[in-house]
């Protein structure tokens, strides 16, 4: 048995989604502010046990909804907005006894069983009234005065009564009802339980939720909760989960003799924890080992002074007999806080397993954030490791979901146990999410262009499931200036996280189906590659009996020339089979900007060599480079070809030797790029004077564009729910 899935609604910028949940490891990524931890959030709230809803709980949406029905006159049934979480669970035959009270109909055939949590008034006619009684003894309070008191709105008097007029439900949900994309209708009502307490009562006998935040500040000995040191955490744990030491009166009399005894058995009863601590790869050969031994009174120190100590290696040992050790405050943070985190999640498995009378089947565990002062290599074994010292009791499962920023943390993962969160305009600016199940991309993609993309990800570490938009480029060159040419051209663009993906013509297309997917807004910066096309013999319609021999264009081993050459044919797969679609080089350049838009997806525009004015010796003159370094140099020729640039390489003027024309300076420099050290022209170039040089008027145009998508995508809600003047 394991939860399915979670569906909730009005909640913050979760307008209304759906976060499917693995069976085992499940992890959230997405862009900042997407709504990530708002899932978690969401948990909290409801599960509590406490009224921990504010008005700003819901979604900005609600808000207008909120007021609107409070101007109406002659409203007799108002219905408010609710915040709602569905829990679904898949239930196997040997659970079927534990849902016997979510099972909606006999007719229920082992389909997934759900429990709709609903935040909500507990009388919508009741809300409505007193606030209208409230509104009224303003009014008299004020008359008079130009004064206006508390409530001038519906939403400013929830702000203040919210928890007496709101109050949790439960409800049973049918499956049967859902329609084919997993919603019910707008008229469905589902059946509520008795009461809230037998609607928590089923709840908690299914289901146990912990949860981990990100924020650990482990030497902070003034904070609490979980700001605490790794000594007391084990110490915490030792008093919570494991056999207890019974003091030994004559210990007592010999301090030493005490110590060695207690020693002995925190040696003893951390043994497996410790060896379970050991499995995620920290300590290693290089690393010290930890033990837990005694530092102060044994009578004081069996309830509070339990300390992690590190034994120094290659060191002899003391007299004793014992190897010398440290405190836990001289280890580094990351080790710290690996086994801290570690001993937590066995912390709350341990109390799961110990719910007495009944343990709930299914355990979930949030975290957030993992890679908080976890070192890169840790990260990308956390998940796997910490999976490994968790052993499920019979008929049990823990499901772990981590929300992370770091592609390290699913670097061993496939794209099943990814969701993605996608931030979107609701409608009238209001914030929105969608949530993507990348299990159902994995299905759906091709096993070749998967496995590419996997590998590429575990290559470069590719952070763009965590960006705000990507960046395809063509190699180095572009990596190394883009960022001038953003800082020139569109420098509000440094306040984004872009994601540069450095995979070439040859190779872009490969993520055409996973950006379409994930929705995300893409800038693909490419190459015209024109060549000369290739007349070979057509097999594939070949008839014997005709003697005309049919032929067909192949340009993929073409001979580079210039983009201006008639019947030119461009050599990017990109252009030819993504965006925007065209082979001829003709027909490329005279696309319009709204053609350099994926088909059907207006958040994909590419960016490749365009016509644009050459200045050179009083003439000017049209020109098209088939390459980045050739527009660089055709639309800044006067300044390459100074003596003081010619580090760039792109110098190709003899001294003493009359201007060449134009065109003829475009014949030389085509031939100059195919064969110059590009990546030495873009290092010369980064320490060259930017004021002195243009951008490529291609690039300039689409980090233009870029700029204007994500600023489109900035979604400001600063509603004001505090009028002027309001006694608040």
């Amino acid at each position: 048995m394991h939860v399915q899935s979670l569906h909730i609604r009005n909640f913050r910028r979760l307008k209304r989604v759906r976060v499917d949940l693995e069976t085992g490891t499940t992890i959230f990524v997405g862009a900042n502010n997407s709504g990530k931890t708002s899932v978690s959030h969401a948990l909290q709230c409801f599960l509590s046990g406490k009224e921990t809803f504010s008005l700003y709980d819901f979604n900005a949406d609600c808000w207008p909804i909120f007021n609107n029905l409070a101007k109406q006159i002659s409203i007799e049934e108002p219905t408010f907005p609710r915040i709602s979480l569905d829990i679904w669970f898949a239930v196997d035959a040997d659970s079927l006894h534990r849902v016997k009270n979510l099972i909606p109909t006999l007719d229920w055939e082992q389909a997934p069983v759900g429990i709709r949590l609903e935040y909500g008034p507990k009388n919508d006619a009741s809300l409505l009234s007193n606030y209208r009684t409230a509104q009224a003894n303003a009014t008299l309070r004020t008359r008079g005065t130009s004064y206006k008191s508390w409530p001038q709105h519906m939403t400013a008097y929830l702000e203040k009564r919210l928890r007496t007029e709101y109050e949790v439900r439960y409800y049973i949900l049918d499956h049967t009802k859902l329609d084919d994309g997993g919603e019910y209708p707008e008229d469905y009502r589902p059946a509520s339980f008795v009461s809230t307490a037998e609607g928590q009562r089923v709840l908690t006998s299914l289901l146990r939720v912990d949860f981990m935040d990100a924020q650990r500040h482990l030497s902070d000995t003034s904070s609490h909760g979980r700001a605490e040191d790794l000594s007391k955490k084990l110490s915490s744990f030792y008093r919570r989960n494991l056999d207890k030491y019974q003091v030994n009166p004559e210990a007592l009399n010999t301090l030493a003799a005490s110590e060695a005894s207690l020693n002995e058995h925190f040696a003893a009863v951390f043994d497996s924890t410790l060896n379970d601590i050991r499995t995620l790869g920290y300590p290693g050969f290089s690393n010290p080992e930890i033990v837990v031994k005694t530092s102060l009174k044994p009578e004081t120190l069996v309830h509070e002074n339990a300390g992690v100590h590190y034994i120094v290696p290659g060191l002899p040992g003391n007299s004793d007999g014992q190897p010398p050790t440290l405190p836990d405050r001289y280890n580094g943070l990351g080790f710290k806080n690996l086994i801290y985190m570690a001993v937590e999640i066995l912390d709350f498995h341990n109390a799961w397993q110990e719910i007495e009378d009944d343990c709930p089947p299914v355990h979930l565990v949030m975290i957030e954030e993992p890679e908080a002062h976890l070192h890169a290599q840790l990260q990308q074994v956390f998940t796997r490791k910490i999976r490994e010292i968790l052993r499920d009791p019979p008929g049990c499962n823990t499901q772990l979901v981590l929300t992370t920023h770091s592609a390290h943390v699913i670097y061993e993962s496939s794209f099943r146990p990814i969701r993605y969160f996608q931030r979107r305009d609701g409608g009238a600016g209001v914030p929105d999410t969608d949530v993507k199940n990348l299990s159902l991309f994995h299905d759906g993609e091709a096993e070749s262009s998967r496995d590419f993309l996997l590998q590429y990800f575990k290559l470069t570490h590719c952070d763009l499931f965590f960006a705000d938009a990507a960046v395809f480029i063509e190699g180095n060159v572009e990596r190394l200036l883009l960022p001038l040419m953003i800082e020139k051209e569109a420098p509000e663009l440094k306040s984004c996280h872009l994601t540069l993906l450095e995979v070439g013509g040859a190779f872009a297309h490969k993520f055409q189906n996973l950006i379409q997917f994930l929705g995300l807004t893409t800038l693909i910066v490419t190459d015209l590659d024109s060549v000369l096309p290739k007349a070979e013999p057509s097999t594939d319609e070949a008839d014997d009996d005709d003697p005309e021999v049919s032929t067909r264009v192949s340009h993929s081993s073409g001979t580079p020339c210039l983009a201006g050459t008639p019947d030119a044919v461009t050599d990017n797969p990109i252009l030819i089979s993504w965006v925007p679609c065209r082979t001829s080089v003709a027909d490329l350049l005279a696309a319009a900007d709204e053609e350099k838009l994926a088909k059907s997806l207006p958040y994909v525009r590419v960016a490749y060599q365009t016509s644009a004015s050459t200045e050179w010796q009083g003439q000017s003159e049209s020109t098209t480079g088939r390459t980045l370094e050739e527009s660089f140099a055709l639309q800044n020729l006067q300044w390459t070809q100074e003596d003081k640039q010619s580090a760039l390489g792109l110098r190709v003027v003899k001294r003493r030797e009359a201007a060449p024309d134009i065109s003829e300076m475009q014949e030389r420099i085509f031939r100059r790029v195919r064969s110059f050290d590009k990546t030495r022209f873009a290092l010369n170039l980064m320490t060259a004077d930017m004021g002195a040089w243009v951008t490529p008027t291609y690039i300039a145009v689409g980090l233009r564009w870029l700029s204007s998508q994500l600023r489109a995508e900035v979604i400001e809600v600063t509603p004001s729910l505090r009028a002027e003047g309001t006694d608040i």
